[in-house]
């Protein structure tokens, strides 16, 4: 399983990747096979504030429907519009393409609470 070693994890199988002040969100690997094909994202919190462990938006696969639970506090600066029109791009690019949104960083210790890979790989069993 592939688990980027310079992304942090949540337990709720989220990913955040810092670049600077801002951070960017997704759902892990692990996260959309089990999911399976997924065909609808929608985020509907665009400058927005969102609390640490709030939904920010829901995941629609063929069988199933999953919150999208926040990393961090910030406020939602962009949503990856290209999940619009191709949602399956998480489910073939989950930390590169397939990221969900970008949110600015309102407190950053909630950063050092958040998972590394090794403990993550742990949690899920890879």
């Amino acid at each position: 399983m592939n688990l980027p070693a310079n992304l942090k994890y949540t337990k709720e199988h989220e990913w955040i990747r810092i670049e600077g002040d801002v951070a960017y969100i997704g759902i892990t690997e692990h996260a959309q096979k089990e999911l399976g094909d997924i065909v609808y994202v929608d985020i509907d919190t665009l400058d927005k504030e969102v609390a640490q462990n709030e939904v920010f938006g829901t995941v629609e696969a063929v069988k199933t429907v999953s919150d999208l639970f926040s990393p961090i506090t910030g406020t939602v600066l962009e949503i990856n519009d290209k999940l619009e029109g191709s949602p399956e791009t998480v489910n073939s690019d989950p930390y590169g393409d397939g990221w969900m949104v970008k949110m600015s960083i309102t407190t950053p210790a909630e950063l050092d609470a958040l998972l590394t890979a090794d403990a993550y790989g742990e949690l899920v069993g890879a």
